[in-house]
């Protein structure tokens, strides 16, 4: 099953989120949106066909704007997009259906920057003994026995043409990988602990003055007032001798 996100909603998911499928795999398209689905209709363009909308025979439409491909072609290979009446669309999709012995499985859609994209490598006759091979733009990026490859923290730099190899069978048709200019949000940070060594010497520098000017006026209060005492004292001790 797959469906498209479209205009007003890219969020929606692709189920299963790739762009190649195995001739007779059959793949849903789905225009429905979290708000209002009426009036959006799939559309493709391919090579032999035009344009033209999933009620024209190439698909069978069912409730909310669903278009069931069921057992596809290579000749049904194309784009295909979520278009309203009144002229919005969706993102395009490309759709490869291949007779390929060797599939790549990797998202339709473009991923976000810094998530991470797990690259699948299937064969059409499955067998314990495959060995799996990942190229990008022609060079060798990484091999693994159980057919997957895991792209941590995806940028711009892992953008290009991927392709998978397996000894024996051949290699899948080309796909590409997109990465969305726009990055995961990051987790909030707690708020630190203590200040910084550069603020606490400030706060010192301009307290001090202060702190010192409070000690040097009550010492000078004191003192007056042990004056006024002996004062007072020496002058009883006058009257009475």
């Amino acid at each position: 099953m797959f469906i498209a996100s479209y205009f007003f909603s890219r969020s929606f998911p692709v189920i299963p989120d790739r762009s190649q499928f195995f001739r007779y795999e059959s793949f849903t398209l789905s225009c429905e949106d979290h708000l209002n689905s009426t009036g959006w209709t799939v559309k493709r363009r391919t090579a032999g066909g035009g344009v033209r909308p999933c009620t024209s025979g190439w698909g069978t439409a069912s409730s909310g704007s669903t278009c069931v491909v069921g057992d596809p072609y290579p000749s049904d290979s194309g784009v295909y997009w979520c278009e309203s009446g009144t002229g919005n669309r969706s993102d395009n999709i490309t759709i490869v259906i291949t007779d390929s012995t060797v599939l790549l499985e990797s998202p339709a859609l473009p991923v976000s920057e810094g998530a991470s994209v797990t690259l699948r490598c299937r064969a059409e006759t499955s067998s314990p003994n495959h060995t799996f091979t990942f190229l990008k733009d022609g060079l060798l990026v990484g091999s693994s026995a159980s057919g997957q490859m895991t792209i941590h923290g995806a940028s711009k730099a892992h953008e290009g043409l991927y392709i998978c190899r397996i000894p024996g069978f051949g290699d899948s048709l080309g796909s590409r990988l997109n990465v969305d200019g726009s990055p995961q949000p990051p987790s909030s940070a707690p708020p630190a602990a203590s200040c910084s060594a550069s603020r606490v010497m400030c706060h010192l520098l301009v307290g001090t003055p202060y702190l010192l000017s409070t000690i040097l006026l009550a010492l000078i209060y004191r003192d007056r007032s042990r004056g006024k005492s002996n004062d007072t004292a020496l002058l009883a001790s006058c009257a009475i001798s």
